[in-house]
């Protein structure tokens, strides 16, 4: 990321996974606040230990993990005519077969490629699965969503705890912080990243009525 931007300072997060008290962590927070980057992070840093490599932290305290599972991006497989949602579902799929209560999982907007009540609903029951280890895998779990339903499943499934990245707000302008903090946002901000984005404010004032 500091290759990429060169002026923006990267800004380095804690990351607390796997105790009893939290397995799973819901990600919120708008598009482009830094959840993707904050995700990979912490797979990066695991896989780095994993092969005896130094990591960037000031300190690390890394079990083992068997295998590492990622769910993210949008890809189309349209060769075979499958869509994004099915190509998804097939990779979801195949993760919630092969995984164990050792391995790690990043897991980035599950469930958006349908309507909203069904992805949703495929979202939820999917962490329920993961987070559970009676009934499913009780493994340890990034999961980003905009899906702010979900920040509910914190106090009703064990291991489960929100956290979402910071934002200022002033007025319609929006700043992102890029400090991952506990509990779920408080707005999706989809109409500010929009404005920022550069579409019209015809339209991004249409957008808010």
């Amino acid at each position: 990321v500091e290759q990429m931007l060169k002026n923006a300072l990267f800004v380095p997060n804690d990351t607390l996974l796997g105790s009893e008290d939290c397995r799973t962590a819901i990600i919120t927070g708008p598009n482009m606040a830094g959840k993707s980057t904050y995700m990979r992070q912490v797979a990066l840093i695991v896989l780095m230990a994993q092969m005896g490599s130094f990591v960037p932290a000031q300190s690390a305290h890394i079990g083992i993990v068997d295998r590492l599972f990622t769910r993210i991006g949008a890809s189309d497989d349209l060769a075979s005519g499958q869509s994004t949602f099915m190509v998804e579902m097939t990779e979801v799929a195949d993760i919630l077969k092969n995984a164990t209560p050792r391995s790690l999982l990043i897991l980035d907007e599950i469930g958006r490629g349908t309507s909203t009540f069904d992805g949703m609903s495929i979202a939820r029951a999917v962490v329920e699965h993961i987070a559970d280890p009676a009934k499913g895998l009780g493994c340890k779990t990034l999961f980003a969503t905009h899906y702010h339903e979900l920040t509910e499943l914190e106090g009703t499934v064990e291991g489960v705890k929100n956290y979402n990245i910071a934002v200022k707000k002033r007025g319609e302008d929006i700043t992102f912080l890029r400090r991952i903090v506990r509990g779920p946002a408080d707005d999706s901000y989809g109409i500010e990243v929009a404005k920022l984005a550069g579409l019209p404010g015809s339209v991004t004032r249409r957008a808010h009525e």
